[in-house]
């Protein structure tokens, strides 16, 4: 399906045609219909599956933007996620006057309380920033028609979803709710169950959902991870931008000193940098002056660029979520793109329960190791990751009101449609 079949405003139409959308992915033509209705929506969709666009289409065409207050409600998990929706509806809305903004912690709030008032269109938060704000201004947020609940998954994995609860219960008025997870725990049903009305509930097959341009690659290591590494790269052919994931900062900053004395131009992004930091790197790695950035998981997500060729798994990913949010990295949008995955000995419990969960015909460098005798790892299950990214405003139980809010608990809230 064509954007232009659609009821889309003209300007948004003009924008995607500036930004190359023409075709829709799956998941945009089986979303952007019922939200631009007004529907509750539950979508089941990896990364690089097109949610971002199917999100930000659809809130931009429905922006009064002679109303300047928030109408449209993005809650994500980390920062990057939300410059990366920033930018989105951006090029989405370059053609209109549609106003988003992005508040996240680690940056100076005063400064996002200004932009807050003087009036934005769409908010794009991470929940404990948004609940510090909350705690701290005066903010409106009764005017919300749409809110997404994006990597609903990754924020209860991260400790938040006790605050998107409270942030759900602020809101009194009737509104719109979009739900992203590439898994559906038992928690986010529960949270679906609550503030969801009759939602359309789009799943995605595994060829649907994950890049079809992406290739599996995987190399079996004994002996010097680092230098096999270096030594694939120097022979690998069409290498334009690579992400090389580790599981901790100390061994990414390891990492990055060796990467450093081959390929100056490298870059290390994790979660302990400040965000003038993080946001350099980000953009220097936008516009291609750095080639090989080194990355944690908690830093990586969201990360989203037109010429990443290769992610390089150094170290084994946790479970086979992390490995389809790591690799979603790379063969986004129909480009072709190259996973590598590192894998030792010790790594082969682990490699073929993935290599079964997610469904992987594996391509090896070099020698494939025999799996037959090996058993597959159970559970591997979430990291918690609850000291990354919390609220440092309300305590836990602690629950301000907003504007004399009363917290809404149940699904019984009534929504027009």
């Amino acid at each position: 399906m064509k954007f232009t079949e659609t009821d889309l405003k003209p300007e948004i139409l003009s924008g995607l045609a500036e930004m190359g959308y023409e075709d829709m992915t799956p998941i945009q033509e089986q979303a952007i219909p019922h939200v631009l209705a007004g529907r509750d929506v539950v979508g089941l969709a990896e990364t690089g599956s097109g949610k971002t666009s199917a999100c930000a289409i659809p809130m931009v065409n429905r922006t009064d933007t002679e109303n300047r207050v928030i109408q449209h409600l993005i809650l994500v998990p980390t920062r990057e996620l939300a410059l990366q929706y920033v930018q989105e509806i951006d090029d989405v809305a370059k053609n209109s006057d549609v106003v988003p903004f992005a508040v996240f912690g680690g940056f100076d709030i005063g400064v996002q309380k200004a932009k807050l008032n003087h009036g934005v269109h769409i908010l794009v938060a991470t929940p404990g920033r948004l609940i510090d704000l909350i705690w701290n201004t005066k903010i409106d947020m009764q005017q919300v028609r749409t809110v997404v609940l994006d990597e609903a998954d990754e924020m209860l994995d991260m400790g938040f979803i006790e605050d998107v609860d409270f942030i759900l219960s602020c809101m009194l008025q009737q509104y719109q709710v979009l739900l992203f997870s590439a898994t559906m725990p038992p928690e986010i049903e529960k949270l679906t169950s609550k503030y969801l009305t009759d939602p359309v509930k789009i799943v995605l097959n595994r060829e649907q959902g994950a890049p079809s341009s992406l290739q599996h690659h995987f190399l079996h290591v004994r002996g010097d991870r680092t230098q096999r590494l270096l030594d694939f790269l120097g022979e690998e052919e069409g290498v334009d931008q690579v992400i090389v994931f580790c599981n901790s900062r100390d061994k990414g900053g390891e990492l990055y000193r060796t990467f450093r004395r081959t390929f100056r131009n490298t870059e290390y992004i994790h979660g302990g940098l400040d965000q003038d930091r993080r946001i350099s790197i980000f953009d220097r790695f936008k516009d291609r002056k750095i080639k090989f950035m080194i990355a944690t998981d908690v830093a990586g997500r969201g990360l989203d660029f037109s010429h990443v060729t290769h992610v390089i798994n150094f170290d084994f990913p946790f479970n086979p979520e992390i490995y389809a949010h790591r690799t979603g990295r790379t063969g986004r949008m129909g480009r072709i793109g190259t996973a590598m995955t590192m894998v030792t000995d010790r790594d082969l419990g682990n490699l073929k329960r993935l290599l079964k969960v997610r469904e992987i015909s594996p391509e090896w460098r070099g020698r494939e190791p025999d799996l037959t005798n090996v058993k597959a790892r159970s559970g591997g299950g979430r990291r918690r990751a609850g000291v990354q990214g919390k609220s440092n405003g309300a305590p836990a139980g602690r629950r301000p009101e907003a504007h004399g809010a009363k917290s809404h608990r149940g699904p019984s809230r009534a929504r027009s449609r």
